[in-house]
């Protein structure tokens, strides 16, 4: 698999959300490879080649990770945290993709090195749009 068929891991603990995520995503056709993973572990382990994802190759790295702040075993501050932290992860963009409006949430996110921070529409169609255009911002306008 070369680096740019990895294009994005969606980390998103409700089915709900994450469906709706990949779903707008692929909308548009410009997105063939949306990751789904489940919780912060998952996220971890997948990013960093442990776990149920050992041996994996983690020089394969997505073009960006959206990240839900909100769940279970390890919270989304806590992937940012290591994500940015270490060498091989660091530059691979991080966009916080939650419902938390908490000032607190969002000064702590720039602080770790989040490259953006997007509160979930309410509205399905709005929800959608914003999906829609984050994933084609990130995947075919911005420049790695």
């Amino acid at each position: 698999m070369e680096n740019n068929l990895l294009e994005i891991i969606l980390v998103e603990d409700n089915p709900y959300d994450a469906m709706l995520t990949v779903r707008a995503l692929k909308s548009k056709n410009f997105i063939n490879n949306v990751i789904h993973l489940n919780d912060g572990v998952e996220a971890l382990d997948f990013l960093f080649g442990t776990g149920q994802y050992a041996g994996r190759d983690v020089g394969v790295t997505p073009r960006v990770i959206f990240l839900d702040l909100k769940m279970p075993r390890i919270n989304g501050l806590e992937v940012l945290e290591k994500v940015k932290s270490n060498p091989a992860t660091k530059t691979i963009p991080v966009v916080i993709l939650t419902s938390s409006a908490e000032d607190p949430d969002i000064k702590k996110c720039a602080e770790l090195g989040a490259n953006s921070y997007i509160v979930k529409p309410v509205e399905f169609e709005n929800f959608s749009k914003v999906v829609a255009d984050l994933g084609f911002y990130w995947v075919a306008l911005n420049k790695a």
